[in-house]
């Protein structure tokens, strides 16, 4: 068999760009049909689950804020100074990859252990997340101690886990911080904390909560995380795309 031949970096580039393009279109489509339909569902389903899951969320994005501004439960692993963005871009998804599984092992077992432990796994997956964001920024060449780089790692989590009615807001607000000088550490004024939890509390009520039901909590839960992690990765290296793409 004739293998395919490595594109060269150049021609890399120029594929990833295409794809960058229909990624962003993907970010600018309008609530669909099925968003619509399951608006009333999820606002029920809110109000249907144990004011203890609530209080964990809540508790979990509050030390997530704290700790992306302090620095303190993260560590910042080092830049990968040299490579094409095809050489890195093997790297990226090679470690998405790995958070996948991880995240599909973890919520298999939490959701197979009926409403407490699938509570617990939302800072854990939390957590998971922003270490992957994290890794795929050094990937990319950039360092995560700077105030402005993890203002961004939130805007991408944010562009992931947001209704589809304030995607394109975001993802404008993505795209002009791709465009700045984000080792200014003023780069987190104007951030609307509460607006950003609100949104990923929504949006990952209605994916997990099957994870809380006895029986078939363990084979959803497995397969939300995989599928969330494989969504964040996925916006991930279209935000990291556009950085790349844009610098001069």
């Amino acid at each position: 068999m004739t293998e395919t031949p490595t594109l060269t970096a150049d021609a890399y580039e120029r594929e990833a760009e295409a794809e960058l393009i229909l990624w962003r279109s993907k970010m600018l489509r309008g609530p669909s049909a099925w968003d619509k339909a399951t608006r009333g569902v999820q606002d029920r389903i809110i109000r249907v689950i144990p004011e203890k899951v609530h209080e964990v969320v809540t508790s979990a994005m509050s030390g997530l804020t704290r700790a992306i501004l302090t620095g303190s439960e993260f560590a910042n692993p080092r830049p990968l100074l040299t490579g094409s963005l095809a050489e890195r871009e093997a790297r990226v998804k090679a470690a998405i990859d790995d958070y996948r599984k991880g995240a599909a092992i973890e919520g298999g077992v939490a959701g197979a252990g009926g409403f407490l432990l699938a509570a617990a796994d939302f800072p854990i997956l939390l957590g998971i997340k922003i270490k992957l964001l994290f890794d795929i920024a050094a990937l990319y060449g950039h360092q995560t101690e700077h105030i402005g780089e993890r203002r961004f790692i939130l805007t991408i989590f944010q562009l992931a886990f947001s209704s589809a009615r304030h995607r394109a807001e975001v993802l404008e607000a993505l795209e002009s911080l791709a465009r700045a000088d984000l080792a200014d550490d003023a780069a987190m004024e104007g951030f609307d904390w509460r607006r950003f939890q609100q949104e990923y509390r929504d949006y990952i009520d209605l994916a997990k909560l099957a994870q809380l039901i006895p029986v078939i909590g363990a084979p959803v839960g497995a397969a939300a995380n995989w599928w969330l992690l494989d969504q964040l990765g996925e916006t991930a290296m279209g935000a990291y795309r556009t950085r790349w793409l844009a610098r001069p």
